[in-house]
């Protein structure tokens, strides 16, 4: 009698656990996303006046509303197409090389769990290393390349990453179909591979990018401005984002200066959103065309 109560009153006390343990991650969450709505709400009321012409055909100015991110937009617009130029090709082939090409072998596995760590690495510590590398050792200044560069560093291995995940999902049947085809490997991976892997790789693209372009501090560590009222004239000139304009104007002490920065984190918003739209537009696209 008591052994058969004992596995009932075991799997009642784990049932009782499961419920609790989902009424506590439900409060937690809902905590998380009532205070995400009331910050967002804030912000809209505070920048929704000042969204007008002049916020994105002014440059930074002294006077609240005179001030602009016309300097911050073109600065962000190339900081993050470069980062893309650079960071696509190097992530992707690097991806390829691991997942379909590398032997297994000890330096792959090491490879790999490393570039599983640097995709946790704070921020911060890629700015210090651009710093380094690219402003000190390789004398780029403070410049739009250099801002390209230390950010391809920080998003690079969530590309590979991604671009794996998306690889490893492809049945290995589509590749050895290819084979008896007579594909070589190449073929193979340039042919079925990467068409099918492809809806993987831009989201996890533009994710990356997504969070580039939110980023501050590797930036203000290499040295970007805060205050630029000139647009860039090439890759070695300096440069200010979206985010290091909204950290400026925030940190005034003026109430006006207040505004445009919610303004500001009102235009970055709709940017982020934008970009993840356009991750899950293109994710459903390819995903249909592969399924033709």
């Amino acid at each position: 009698m008591s052994a058969t109560a004992s596995p009932k009153r075991h799997a009642l006390l784990r049932k009782r656990k499961d419920i609790a343990f989902q009424v506590v991650a439900v409060v937690a969450t809902s905590i998380a996303i009532a205070m995400l709505v009331l910050l967002l709400v804030d912000v809209a009321r505070r920048g929704f006046g000042g969204l007008d012409l002049s916020l994105f055909t002014n440059y930074p100015s002294r006077f609240p509303d005179q001030a602009g991110l016309k300097s911050a937009l073109v600065g962000s617009v190339f900081v993050i197409g470069l980062t893309a130029a650079f960071a696509l090709p190097l992530g992707v082939a690097a991806a390829v090389y691991l997942e379909e090409i590398a032997p297994n072998s000890w330096l792959k596995a090491i490879i790999q769990t490393n570039i599983s760590n640097l995709a946790g690495v704070p921020s911060i510590v890629y700015g210090l290393l651009g710093l380094e590398v690219f402003v000190r050792a390789m004398q780029l200044d403070r410049s739009i390349i250099t801002g390209a560069l230390t950010l391809t560093l920080l998003i690079l291995p969530i590309i590979i990453i991604a671009t794996q995940e998306g690889l490893r999902a492809i049945p290995s049947s589509f590749r050895e179909a290819s084979y008896a085809l007579g594909g070589t490997k190449l073929q193979t991976i340039g042919a079925v591979v990467l068409p099918m892997a492809l809806p993987s790789m831009l989201t996890g693209t533009i994710l990356a990018l997504s969070r580039a372009i939110g980023e501050t501090a590797p930036l203000i560590t290499i040295g970007a401005l805060t205050f630029i009222a000139f647009l860039p004239d090439g890759l070695r000139a300096p440069f200010t984002v979206l985010p290091i304009q909204i950290f400026n104007w925030i940190s005034r002490p003026q109430a006006g200066f207040h505004e445009r920065a919610a303004a500001g984190i009102l235009v970055l918003l709709a940017v982020l959103l934008l970009m993840n739209a356009a991750a899950i537009i293109l994710r459903n696209r390819y995903q249909r065309r592969a399924q033709w």
